[in-house]
């Protein structure tokens, strides 16, 4: 079968499979639409949130920013998981005996404040939708390339499949929906990795193989520095970016995970603040075994590259070239008409005035974006055609995974938070059932729309919307945990400050959101990926300050606050807990 029949079979066969489970286990109450009931196993829950964990960022577009940026792209992959393991140790459990199963629930108790939880709410709105704008750039970049369609019906195609298993299951069919989601992504992210190291080192373990030997006996890293210098990059090993935006990017990843609504809620879908932990260290081995192998596609992904296109006759080139064209995502422009495809640093004074003009060339030919280097991997190691299907299938189904948890945050953050707890008190649960479903609906048109024209590659969208919630969510977890004295106005003065400040350093930096800034006006170096540091910092500040200004929490706040923290003592909010509203 050709490339396109095998795609058609192998995504439709996940689709039909992910929309079966959903009908499966429709949720029939809130608490299975919020929570699936409590009831799950916690090695299921792992595989859920592994898969709800890891987005289009970590399937897609992480290896891809790695294969460009060599050493420097090792603060995605020290961030995001380090943020886990933060958030799994630091906060998960705590925030499980509270009993609260959303950040803003969370907040609007702890701080006893109905202000505090809806300026949550809007911080929730903020980060999610941010993050969920990625996943549907990575579903219309999938779609778009292998069923040839445009961009925008790919993102289009997605909506529809997340609307109808979110919608109709909620929290239930979407767990479930995400075990057999992450076993196809993983099982999609290591086929063409055991492939191409067996192809290219002639070892099947890609963790082994990023650092083996190619067949004429040079070490893949040595080989891959060679090439990045004879083209006037820098080493692939060697590190240019500075080290405190490095810090600082790395800091905003680790600390927004520990800040994401979509992961926090995880930890409430099993029995027992035990079977959290235990939850967790599965899906940190779960996880493990994708972030450790995307240093090998990256590697794999960039030497193949630069050897299959660089100084080789365009009209020559294998037809994974003029397909990725068509998409607008891969670009060639013949500067000095040889007819050959120049890719190469231009700029890169010393180069382009040596070695360049030695040879003729004009300036760089070749533009790749960066999200494609993934799904186009085996199709430049020419691998079977469904190998190349597969992958597709894996890549949708980490952005489909993920874009479902964030459109539930959206939709508990409008029909819990704000109605039941704030505007409408007095709904029924049947109406508050039918608010969720339809917040979904509307989350899930907006979120496509602007997954049409997002602000950047897949893994800096979602790296723009960890330092949203590092700025805003973590510094009030982490004080309403364990400091007792934080009252509703230091956190409230908190949030809005941190927030804020990102928000608008953000968009002044970003020139796709309408900013004004060059990357020479940045505060100290500090990009808009990493000042989610900056706005955390200034968070803690600004609330532990202002709440000095004003009374201490209710003695039953500080009393709950005390009980969270150790096992023995049981809350006297417990009996509040959002399992038996």
């Amino acid at each position: 079968m050709d490339l396109q029949a095998w795609t058609f079979l192998i995504v439709g066969l996940t689709f039909a499979l992910y929309i079966g489970v959903a009908i499966w286990s429709k949720a029939g109450s809130t608490r299975d639409f919020y929570v699936a009931g409590g009831g799950v196993h916690p090695i299921a829950n792992g595989m859920a949130t592994a898969a709800d964990w890891m987005s289009a960022a970590s399937f897609i577009s992480m290896a891809g920013m790695v294969s460009f940026m060599g050493f420097d792209g090792a603060q995605y992959l020290m961030g995001w998981t380090g943020g886990y393991v933060l958030l799994a140790l630091l906060l998960a459990p705590y925030l499980r005996k509270f009993g609260k199963f959303t950040v803003p629930d969370f907040i609007g108790e702890r701080y006893y404040s109905q202000t505090a939880r809806v300026v949550a709410i809007i911080c929730a709105l903020f980060v999610s939708f941010t993050y969920v704008v990625g996943q549907m750039k990575g579903v219309g970049i999938a779609f778009s390339r292998f069923l040839e369609v445009p961009l925008e019906i790919g993102v289009l195609i997605g909506v529809g499949i997340v609307f109808i298993y979110a919608v109709l299951g909620g929290m239930k069919g979407i767990t479930y929906t995400q075990v057999v989601q992450y076993c196809v992504l993983i099982f999609a992210y290591l086929v063409p990795a055991i492939f191409i190291g067996l192809m290219l080192v002639g070892n099947p373990i890609p963790q082994l193989g990023f650092g083996g030997t190619l067949q004429d006996g040079t070490p893949l890293l040595d080989k891959l520095n060679l090439l990045n210098q004879d083209l006037g990059f820098s080493a692939y090993t060697s590190g240019v970016k500075p080290k405190l935006d490095v810090f600082f990017i790395t800091a905003s990843l680790m600390l927004g995970t520990a800040g994401l609504p979509h992961v926090i809620v995880r930890f409430f879908t099993v029995p027992k603040v035990k079977d959290a932990r235990i939850s967790a260290g599965y899906a940190l081995i779960f996880i493990a075994i994708l972030y450790t192998t995307a240093p090998a596609i990256a590697a794999f992904a960039r030497t193949n590259l630069i050897e299959t296109v660089n100084d080789k006759e365009y009209d020559n080139l294998p037809n994974w070239f003029s397909n990725w064209e068509k998409t607008g995502m891969l670009t060639y422009d013949d500067l000095n008409s040889d007819g050959k495809v120049q890719y190469y640093n231009d700029k890169n004074e010393e180069f382009v005035n040596g070695v360049a003009s030695e040879k003729g060339w004009k300036g760089n030919e070749l533009v790749v974006d960066r999200d494609i280097m993934v799904l186009a991997n085996p199709e430049i190691a020419n691998l079977p055609n469904w190998v190349i299907a597969l992958v597709v299938a894996g890549g949708l189904a980490a952005a489909l995974s993920t874009a479902a948890g964030l459109l539930l945050v959206i939709s508990t953050s409008i029909s819990h938070d704000l109605l039941k707890k704030n505007l409408m008190p007095g709904i029924s649960e049947k109406g508050e059932l039918r608010a969720a479903r339809i917040a979904i609906a509307f989350a899930v048109i907006i979120a496509g729309w602007a997954g049409v024209n997002p602000p950047g590659f897949v893994a800096e969208v979602v790296a723009l919307a960890f330092g949203l919630a590092a700025s805003s969510f973590f510094p009030a977890i982490v004080l309403g945990i364990f400091y007792k004295r934080m009252n509703k106005e230091g956190a409230i003065a908190g949030m809005v400050t941190g927030i804020f400040f990102t928000s608008i350093y953000i968009w002044y930096f970003k020139p796709q959101l309408g900013g004004y800034g060059t990357t020479e006006g940045l505060w100290w170096g500090i990009s808009p990926e990493g000042i989610g540091t900056v706005g955390m910092i200034l968070n803690f500040i600004i609330a532990i300050i202002v709440s000095r200004f004003f009374p201490p929490p209710p003695l039953e706040v500080q009393e709950m606050t005390e009980s969270i923290r150790y096992p023995g003592l049981s809350s006297k909010k417990q009996k509040y807990s959002a399992f038996e509203e």
